[in-house]
């Protein structure tokens, strides 16, 4: 399976704000864009002005990367949401958000998106009391997320929950975290979802 292999930190300092990729350290003062806020490599601090383009590209691969998608598998999301009837980059977010690996870690599941997706992989999660081991699956309203009880006791799901309880979990989820099993209520509103991404410009990319 392709995968994204760069590091993460160096991820989030290309995009100049924490995309979240490395769990519990992106809330400690270990987090290298607390130190160094500009983009890595030899002319990282010199100051350049993007053209239109180069924006809407470099917020394509902000959302690309908080969600942990390579190219093709996001421009697959990106034509599925524009089939749909509603405003393309709303549908294109509620798709992203309704993914297995990305519940899963709003649930607190795994530490990190990559880490739920792994979890997903090793036949840890159920999704309606059923062996679930697609990320990229779809959860719908109503549906029901859960720890398989052989990994009820792992060390890194278990941690993962202490961090996931420090923030705050979506109000379109609803978690018991002493059972590990969720449900996800319903879609979520664009209100819901960060204010730092501009899917807008992500159709301009993709309409040209």
């Amino acid at each position: 399976m392709a995968r994204n292999i760069n590091p993460k930190c160096r991820q989030c300092r290309r995009e100049g704000e924490k995309l979240f990729l490395k769990g519990d350290k992106c809330f400690s003062d270990k987090c290298p864009i607390e130190r160094r806020n500009y983009p890595p490599g030899q002319h990282g601090q010199r100051k350049t002005r993007l053209s239109d383009y180069a924006v809407q590209l470099r917020e394509k691969q902000k959302i690309r990367r908080i969600y942990g998608l390579l190219e093709n598998q996001f421009r697959n999301v990106y034509k599925r949401a524009d089939r749909q009837k509603g405003v393309t980059g709303e549908n294109l977010l509620t798709l992203l958000e309704s993914r297995l690996d990305n519940v899963a870690y709003n649930m607190g599941f795994g530490a990190s998106r990559a880490e739920a997706r792994q979890i997903i992989r090793h036949d840890c999660i159920l999704l309606n009391g059923k062996k679930a081991n697609i990320p990229s699956q779809l959860v719908g309203p109503g549906d029901q997320i859960e720890v398989a009880e052989h990994a009820k006791s792992y060390l890194r799901i278990k941690s993962s929950i202490e961090v996931a309880k420090r923030r705050s979990v979506p109000s379109w989820l609803e978690v018991d975290f002493d059972s590990l099993k969720g449900f996800y209520k319903n879609k979520p509103d664009r209100s819901d979802l960060s204010s730092t991404i501009n899917e807008s410009l992500v159709v301009e990319l993709y309409s040209k």
